[in-house]
């Protein structure tokens, strides 16, 4: 099987000191308090928007530059389009340039997320599910009973594959249902009983629905077309080229799209967590701490195992391959580093407190969230050991990452917490960008193209936002 790809310098203050210089001037400084809880918006700031450094000077590569270890094409975009100065020594994690203020934001309305409220808009909290510009909801899917847990888009394919713990895996198709609503519109047809039609078929939010006697398009309709009865609770879902894979109890369902093969990799002892491929193998993190890895053998079209990790002591809930490197993140608060080449660990990382929720690789950064409430950003020293370079804090437990360029092509981190909500924030000041809110906690977040995102929740709803030309004329 074929898969194809998939697979600053930080923390010097602004106009600020670096090496033996900055390490000194360390002694005499304060970390900013009000940074450390996310409030800072005093611009140049008389106190420290960093961590202070255990001990050492910064860590570079022979080359002199920062060394990297990662390439997601996923969340870096396209680099052309990046600014020309994000790569300056005057960029730094956390620190929030000119004169860009962190957003204050505003609390959801309780009675809103119940459909109670009778203030409407004399009500002084937010009556929306988004807070921010720059972003929109197109459309909100409903089906799943439970909470969704994985979001895929299989490469060549117009079908949307969602998994949930409610034992099913829904497929969804944008065209067909487009090309219905618009054939529809164009003829004319009884727009108000092609409206009830479509409230039941398409599960449009009544706003949309309103609006349709006015359309201009584009709008965008999903229908379901398809249930996959699984018989257990999916664990994880990703795609890789046109593969589908599914993590279940005990196993791990593969699903070419193209061919209609259907595989069940077994060897897993409880439900499989996690799920991600690097250096031709498939990775699935498991219940009992172990790493499972299968090789796709072309001359009998299966997958065979290939390799056994061991070294965590409970549950793998999250994996990323970045480079020539595999990690793991654990309920025993670990993160582990394993070398894609010699199948070995390489580097346990331990400064999370809790449970290693979710991992993404960005540029030549690592990034790591847990139920800590942080969010560290790890680097390779000279050593080529990993060390946090920036940690973030939040209010909440953190549950997933996920990174995504706007439609200017910079790069913004999706962060979903334990609140209901998912913040965005752009990398790597981690100023706020806007703010999405859920009845319940979103554990799913994936990437689209043409500026979409998708996000699901545990009442089962997946909502479908997008990049509007606004993030771009007012960013």
């Amino acid at each position: 099987m074929d898969f194809d790809g998939g697979h600053k310098r930080v923390f010097s203050r602004l106009g600020g000191p670096s090496g033996a210089a900055a390490a000194a001037a360390d002694k005499n400084q304060r970390v900013c308090s009000f940074w450390k809880s996310g409030k800072c918006n005093r611009f140049p700031c008389p106190f420290l928007h960093r961590e202070l450094p255990a001990s050492g000077p910064a860590t570079t590569n022979g080359s002199g530059g920062a060394k990297r270890f990662a390439d997601d094409r996923g969340f870096s975009g396209p680099t052309s389009r990046r600014d020309p100065n994000f790569n300056s020594h005057n960029n730094s994690w956390g620190r929030v340039g000119g004169n860009k203020v962190v957003r204050k934001t505003e609390k959801l309305c309780n009675y809103f997320v119940q459909g109670s409220c009778d203030y409407g808009d004399k009500c002084r909290f937010l009556h929306s599910w988004s807070l921010g510009e720059g972003f929109s909801m197109l459309t909100q899917l409903e089906g799943h009973q439970k909470v969704v847990i994985g979001i895929a888009l299989p490469s060549g394919s117009d079908k949307l594959y969602t998994g949930s713990k409610d034992e099913t895996v829904r497929v969804w198709d944008c065209a067909s249902g487009q090309t219905e609503l618009e054939s529809l519109v164009n003829r004319k047809c009884c727009v108000r009983l092609s409206l009830e039609v479509f409230r039941g078929k398409y599960h449009l939010e009544t706003r949309l629905l309103n609006l349709l006697e006015a359309y201009k398009g584009p709008w965008m309709v999903i229908l379901c077309v398809a249930v996959v009865n699984l018989g257990g609770e999916v664990g994880c879902i990703i795609s890789e080229g046109p593969w589908l894979f599914v993590g279940m109890p005990n196993f791990v369902k593969a699903w070419n799209t193209q061919t209609n093969a259907d595989l069940s990799l077994s060897g897993p002892v409880g439900q499989v967590y996690a799920l991600a491929i690097g250096n031709d193998l498939l990775f699935a993190g498991t219940q009992d701490g172990t790493i499972l890895a299968w090789k796709f053998n072309v001359a009998t079209n299966c997958f065979e195992p290939a390799a056994s990790l061991k070294g965590h002591t409970l549950a793998v809930v999250s994996l990323v391959v970045g480079g020539s490197r595999l990690y793991s993140g654990s309920m025993d608060h670990s993160i582990r580093v394993w070398s894609l080449e010699t199948l070995q660990c390489l580097q346990t990382l331990t400064e999370h407190t809790s449970v290693v929720m979710s991992l993404l690789c960005w540029e030549q950064f690592l990034l790591s969230c847990s139920l800590d409430q942080t969010i560290k950003v790890w680097m390779a020293a000279e050593s080529g050991n990993l060390e946090v370079t920036y940690t973030h804090n939040e209010e909440h437990g953190l549950l997933t990452l996920c990174g995504t360029p706007d439609l200017e092509g910079k790069p913004v981190l999706l962060c979903a917490c334990n609140d209901n909500s998912v913040r965005l924030y752009d990398l790597p000041s981690f100023s706020e960008r806007g703010k999405i809110f859920a009845k319940q906690e979103i554990r799913a977040i994936e990437v689209g193209p043409g500026g979409l995102f998708f996000t699901g929740d545990g009442t089962g709803q997946v909502r479908v936002w997008k990049w509007s030309v606004e993030s771009a004329t007012t960013s």
